[in-house]
């Protein structure tokens, strides 16, 4: 066993890169970015460990919405989140609760 790596994660949300790659961007200020990119923007978080919470971009979760991406809530995971294609990034942060 490897030993442990600690994080400054208070949260960590999942994105479906596979979708956001079939809608070709669709979120962020001009709608050509992918979700997850535009979500760690528009908070201002950073990529990796060191930030205040986790937006982390993984390659299929099965669900595969028309014009949508599939979210996930690592907190509440029992629940998934179907994003629309250029849905307001505030109302996106406060359902998955980044706010």
């Amino acid at each position: 066993m490897k030993a442990r790596v600690r994080a400054n994660w208070s949260s960590a949300v999942l994105v479906c890169a596979k979708c956001s790659k079939r809608l070709g961007g669709g979120f962020g200020p001009k709608g050509k970015q992918p979700l997850g990119k535009a979500l760690r923007k528009h908070l201002g978080l950073k990529k990796g460990r060191k930030s205040a919470a986790g937006v982390v971009d993984v390659k299929c979760l099965g669900v595969c919405p028309r014009g949508a991406v599939t979210v996930v809530d690592a907190a509440a995971c029992r629940e998934w989140l179907i994003v629309p294609a250029g849905a307001d990034l505030d109302d996106v942060a406060a359902e998955i609760g980044l706010r």
